[in-house]
């Protein structure tokens, strides 16, 4: 390179027009990878419901309820929650498929409020799949464990004799949440609820987990500035890992639930 190239891009780079790279040539913002263990993002129960829709060529409905997370609170517009990203990475998966993602999520919502609207806001809509997000405020304002389970339970029940397949989602693994002293045993009782429910369950907690512990993520690359809440690219990472892990179980395709998800 020439000088006057050389300084060129490094003037780019002070401007913050172009990334600054390390001495290995990443570059030092660079988005990180969307990806984690296949034990982790594998959804351990069939969805036969969505599977027979697929099969036969007809539309999906999928109702995702929750508190805030689900909303899209923290994220820089409606179109970037992680429901919205789930239908734009789910219909990219599956061409000739028509599925819609509809978002029931209500911020500061607990499991009991949730179960209030199960009927209008979920059941109405005559979903083929049903992805309940709950615990995380439960967490943070320090409800009974064991009561929550029962609601949990009673929820799954309700939802089941509509014959849509369900999937709970554990709570965030975020600053806030983990300082409480119910983040444990809230993420240990949604796993033994799904399981004792016949419920399939998508490890949200140990997929954030894995980003932070293991591939060194900062907090900040996923989370907004409120320590809590996903950013546009957590958001996003999860729907693509969501939808891998629906399509592995739902298709006779190849594709992995644990493949690092297409940054494209």
């Amino acid at each position: 390179m020439s000088g006057g190239s050389r300084s060129a891009v490094l003037l780019a780079a002070v401007l913050g027009i172009l990334p600054v790279l390390h001495a290995s040539g990443r570059a030092e913002n660079a988005a990180p990878v969307c990806a984690a263990s296949a034990d982790l993002v594998q959804i351990n129960k069939t969805l036969p419901r969505v599977a027979e829709r697929i099969a036969h060529g007809g539309s999906v409905t999928i109702v995702a309820i929750g508190s805030s997370s689900t909303a899209g609170l923290g994220a820089s517009s409606a179109a970037a929650s992680y429901p919205s990203r789930l239908e734009v990475a789910l219909n990219a998966k599956l061409p000739g498929i028509q599925i819609t993602v509809l978002n029931r999520g209500g911020n500061g919502e607990e499991v009991s409020g949730m179960l209030a609207r199960l009927d209008r806001s979920v059941i109405a809509e005559r979903p083929d799949l049903v992805l309940w997000q709950v615990g995380t405020n439960a967490v943070l304002h320090a409800e009974n464990v064991a009561s929550d389970a029962a609601l949990i339970a009673e929820g799954l029940k309700r939802l089941k004799a509509t014959g849509a397949d369900v999937v709970l989602i554990d709570p965030q693994f975020a600053p806030k949440v983990i300082a409480e002293p119910g983040a444990k045993p809230m993420d240990e009782m949604i796993s033994a609820v799904a399981k004792q429910g016949g419920v399939a369950l998508f490890r949200r907690f140990a997929v954030m987990r894995y980003w932070h512990n293991v591939a060194h993520m900062p907090f900040e690359a996923f989370l907004s500035p409120d320590s809590l809440h996903m950013n546009d690219w957590g958001y996003d990472c999860l729907a693509r890992l969501l939808s891998n892990a629906i399509v592995r179980v739902s298709t006779d395709t190849r594709d992995t639930a644990h493949a690092p998800a297409s940054q494209d």
